[in-house]
């Protein structure tokens, strides 16, 4: 069943501020919904001037090829995760030429789901239930990240397939080694981290990585549990004070979030090991940009800022050895540095990045 809305339908008083702010960034762009819940097509529809329906992935795939969704600007799909199903969806999209599409998966679907975006389909994740972010900005940058994915002639920064190759088995190798030798230490921080405060001994949440691409992120817990739930309180304290052009960071001195042990954890850097095993998995690098909470890539949503991520993932990168741990670094001064890499990348800037890791890893200050 197909469904076009053409003009807003009439707005309720549910959830009236949500809707407000949603409208005033009213994109003039077309959705392709999948799935049938009423109350998501309702912020939809008052988020872009036209859309269409599907019902499910095969309905989809008939409107496809047909030529009636050719007018899609981004596939949205709210229905129950299914890896297989999704993976036959995009091959078959690939070989009709819409490579460039960008599919958001709503998140109430995906947070039971152990393989969460590993298949490199789901380019974004939206809560259909409370967002309010500037889809036509958004759009435009995950098209552009999927155009340097997919064509070299577009990229300024393609990476060589042997170059990528040689990164991977650095990363596969250096990473077994350290998580072999550290089990140790992984064992006592479990314990102190127990001892200390109720939750989880791991902290995991979706990042955006290289091409915008969404994965499970581990680290140790340092902060309180439902800590991300307080973020709007501690607005008012967040060093990026002076973002500019809609980008935008969040972190605090002295964060009251933060535990005593994980005040250790993050000094010392160790709360970063866990992403030892995301480096094994594929989902990050040793080297590269900072794989970013979902609510601050939304904000790099331009095309100015798109080369920051064309680079991998990393555990530590450019941005940590010349700036970690230093309250007075800007929004611009960051994303500069995340494009900086992008742009240099190799193998040996990677090593010369390591070698100066140790001595950046120790902060000096508590943010």
């Amino acid at each position: 069943m197909q469904v076009e809305i053409l003009k807003n339908v009439p707005k309720t008083d549910a959830k009236q501020y949500l809707r407000v702010a949603t409208i005033a960034n009213k994109t003039a762009l077309c959705y392709f919904y999948i799935g049938n819940d009423s109350n998501s097509l309702q912020l939809l529809s008052e988020s872009f001037d036209s859309g269409i329906q599907a019902e499910s992935l095969d309905v989809a795939k008939s409107l496809f090829a047909s030529g009636k969704a050719d007018t899609a600007d981004v596939i949205i799909v709210d229905l129950p995760y299914d890896q297989r199903a999704l993976k036959e969806f995009h091959f078959f999209l690939k070989n009709r030429g819409f490579n460039s599409l960008p599919i958001m998966y709503n998140d109430c679907h995906l947070k039971n789901s152990s393989a969460l975006a590993q298949d490199e389909v789901i380019d974004d994740i939206i809560d259909l239930c409370n967002w309010q972010y500037d889809f036509s900005s958004k759009i435009s940058f995950l098209k552009k990240s999927k155009e340097y994915s997919f064509s070299a002639k577009v990229s300024p920064i393609n990476v060589k397939p042997q170059r990528s190759i040689t990164k991977r088995l650095f990363d596969i190798i250096c990473a077994s080694l350290l998580i072999i030798l550290l089990i140790p230490v992984y064992l006592l921080i479990a314990l102190a981290i127990k001892l200390e405060s109720k939750g989880p001994i791991f902290y995991n949440s979706s990042r955006a990585g290289r091409g915008f691409r969404i994965f499970k992120f581990y680290k140790f817990r340092t902060m309180v549990i439902n800590a991300d739930k307080k973020i709007e309180d501690l607005a008012h304290l967040n060093q990026y004070q002076d973002s500019t052009k809609g980008a935008k960071f969040f972190k605090i001195s002295n964060d009251p979030r933060i535990t005593k042990v994980g005040k250790f954890l993050r000094n010392t850097s160790l709360d970063e090991l866990p992403q030892l095993f995301n480096v094994l998995k594929g989902d990050m690098s040793l080297v590269g940009n900072r794989p970013l909470p979902l609510y601050e890539a939304a904000t790099l949503t331009t095309n100015e800022f798109v080369e920051r991520f064309m680079a991998p993932a990393g555990i530590t990168g450019l941005w940590q050895i010349k700036k970690r741990g230093q309250a007075n670094m800007s929004t611009e001064e960051r994303i500069s540095l995340d494009i900086s890499y992008a742009r240099n990348s190799t193998l040996l800037y990677d090593l010369w990045i390591m070698a100066n890791t140790p001595k950046a890893l120790l902060q000096k200050s508590d943010v």
